[in-house]
């Protein structure tokens, strides 16, 4: 029986329906029974907002909203993956599974990222946009 090569398939997810589907797509199409793939799980947080403590009316701003994004990003991060883990978590194959996040634009994190961990494919779901507005 001829030995297969590992492979590294990078899967960008985010809190869209699209990328969930795009992983179950990813799963039944690429990983079949016995493969040795690793899943590299990829999600793209935005870069953080450039903040004052002062708003534009010039008003104080109270509380911290830096620690309450940061609260509120790492929580979506919790959610995405909570949900990638409830697609791939029934899938009848025994695959390799690593999660990845990074921060700043999607398109440049995703191709250095994929560039980086020298994967062989990259799955992405489409937002339904069309031809004209992607």
């Amino acid at each position: 029986m001829e030995e297969t090569k590992e492979r590294k398939i990078v899967v960008a997810v985010d809190e869209s329906e699209e990328s969930m589907e795009a992983l179950s797509w990813s799963l039944n199409n690429l990983f079949p029974y016995g493969s040795n793939n690793t899943l590299i799980l990829l999600y793209v947080k935005p870069p953080l907002p450039v903040y004052s403590s002062i708003d534009a009316a010039g008003f104080i701003v109270a509380g911290d909203p830096i620690a309450a994004l940061k609260k509120y990003e790492y929580e979506l991060v919790e959610s995405v993956m909570s949900r990638s883990r409830n697609v791939y978590q029934d899938f009848e194959s025994d695959i390799n599974i690593e999660r990845k996040v990074g921060r700043g634009d999607a398109r440049e994190i995703i191709c250095n990222a994929v560039q980086s961990l020298k994967a062989d494919m990259l799955v992405i779901g489409t937002h339904d946009y069309g031809f004209f507005k992607r």
